[in-house]
């Protein structure tokens, strides 16, 4: 009970602390209050006399102001009009000076560029002159193209024009005879063989199987005979030239390797190695394209060799080209035989002619020979019995132009009648008869 009332009494001395406490706090609060108001007041009133002290101040401030700002403005009009004719006159001074100075360095900067563009110049105009002429040139080339390409357009549209033609008259079997015959023809020719001579056309022959005629037999040396026949088997291969799908070209170039192989079987079976005597034993079938070849022996490789079985050997303008260079060859190395038989034969008639030839001349040196004896038994007997009375006249008187003179005598005249039987049988005249040749000389003077 005691302690109850000790707690109340120690909380009623706390809540009567707290509030003396509290009361105090508010005092002292209200006093700073009032005085923090007073101290506003103060403020107030210093700071509305301030504001009129500076409202003063302000207006003796823009009055100043104003007067300072007239007596600047008379003052800055004033120097700037000196300073402005000052400086208008230095800069009329300056800028004379400087416009003549700027126009002698115009002057010789005008002089230097000069310098520099006259070559310029120059080069310009000729660029400008070479690129008139290029532009010249390159339009009379455009024009020239231009009408190269239009020709060559015609011939092109003319070329495919004549090739249709062509191709529609290859379709025609006797236009494809006649064409591989004349090709036949010039491959003949250009392998440097003569008609009528090397070889001959169309020869008609009578068989066991009646009248044959090859397109051209080729006379070899040995007079021997080479049959070609010229075979043209391109209706299929047309057909496939204007096949239009794989398949149809397919069967195209199989029907054209079918035809090659039928050809030559008929050529085979004509036999025409057994119808000249000396021919070798197989024929030659031509076919004027090398592409007709090929394209047969794609579709069957053993084409050639089955030919070869039937004695017929497939020939195209390259093969028969060097087969014919081959026979011509052959014609030109039995002509080089030919004519070395020939000068064998003129060689051995030579020989026996200038052996007869030394015979004639041998008599003709030993006659020669009994002549000069003759000549000097002549001379001796003159010198003995004529000369020595003729002179006499001269002692008596008799006088003539000339003298009678003294004839010479030929002192080889022995050793040159046994020369001719001494010479080599292809001596000359001169060489086996000294002695004549000499005494023919006395002869004429005596």
């Amino acid at each position: 009970m005691s302690a109850l009332l000790i707690c109340v009494v120690a909380a009623a001395a706390l809540f009567t602390g707290a509030l003396l406490g509290a009361l105090l706090t508010q005092l002292r609060a209200a006093r700073r209050i009032e005085a923090l108001r007073v101290a506003l007041a103060g403020a107030q009133a210093r700071l509305e006399a301030g504001a009129l002290q500076d409202a003063d101040r302000l207006s003796l401030l823009e009055q100043s102001e104003t007067r300072l700002r007239a007596a600047f403005d008379s003052l800055a009009g004033e120097t700037l009009r000196t300073n402005s004719e000052l400086f208008l006159r230095l800069a009329r001074e300056a800028l004379g000076r400087d416009q003549a100075v700027a126009a002698g360095a115009l002057k010789e900067r005008e002089i230097a560029i000069a310098a520099l563009v006259d070559p310029l110049r120059s080069a310009l105009e000729r660029t400008e002159a070479q690129v008139q002429t290029l532009e010249r040139e390159r339009r009379e080339a455009f024009t020239a193209l231009r009408t190269q390409i239009e020709t060559l357009a015609g011939s092109q549209a003319q070329l495919q024009r004549e090739t249709r033609n062509l191709v529609t008259a290859l379709r025609r079997p006797e236009v494809r005879g006649r064409w591989g015959e004349l090709t036949l023809r010039r491959l003949v020719e250009l392998a440097g063989l003569s008609e009528h001579c090397d070889f001959t056309e169309q020869l008609q022959l009578v068989g066991g199987e009646g009248a044959l005629r090859p397109d051209l037999v080729v006379h070899l040396p040995d007079a021997r005979d080479l049959v070609i026949d010229a075979k043209t088997p391109l209706e299929a291969f047309l057909a496939a030239l204007d096949a239009a799908t794989d398949e149809e070209r397919a069967q195209a170039l199989r029907r054209h390797a079918q035809q090659v192989e039928t050809r030559v079987r008929e050529l085979a079976s004509k036999n025409y190695w057994a119808q000249f005597e000396r021919s070798p034993e197989f024929a030659v079938l031509f076919l004027p394209g090398d592409q007709f070849l090929s394209a047969a022996l794609a579709e069957r490789p053993e084409l050639l060799e089955t030919a070869l079985g039937q004695r017929v050997i497939i020939a195209t303008p390259s093969t028969l080209v060097a087969l014919l260079k081959a026979v011509a060859y052959g014609w030109r190395q039995s002509a080089v035989a030919h004519n070395a038989a020939q000068i064998r034969d003129l060689g051995q008639e030579l020989y026996r002619r200038l052996s007869t030839f030394n015979g004639h001349l041998g008599r003709m040196g030993q006659r020669l020979s009994t002549a000069v004896e003759a000549y000097n038994a002549a001379v001796g007997s003159l010198e003995r019995q004529v000369l020595p009375q003729a002179r006499r006249f001269a002692d008596l008187g008799v006088t003539a132009d000339a003298p009678l003179g003294q004839l010479a005598r030929n002192p080889a005249a022995a050793g040159a009648a046994q020369a001719p039987a001494t010479a080599p049988a292809g001596a000359g005249p001169g060489e086996s008869e000294p002695g004549g040749t000499a005494g023919a000389g006395n002869a004429r003077q005596a």
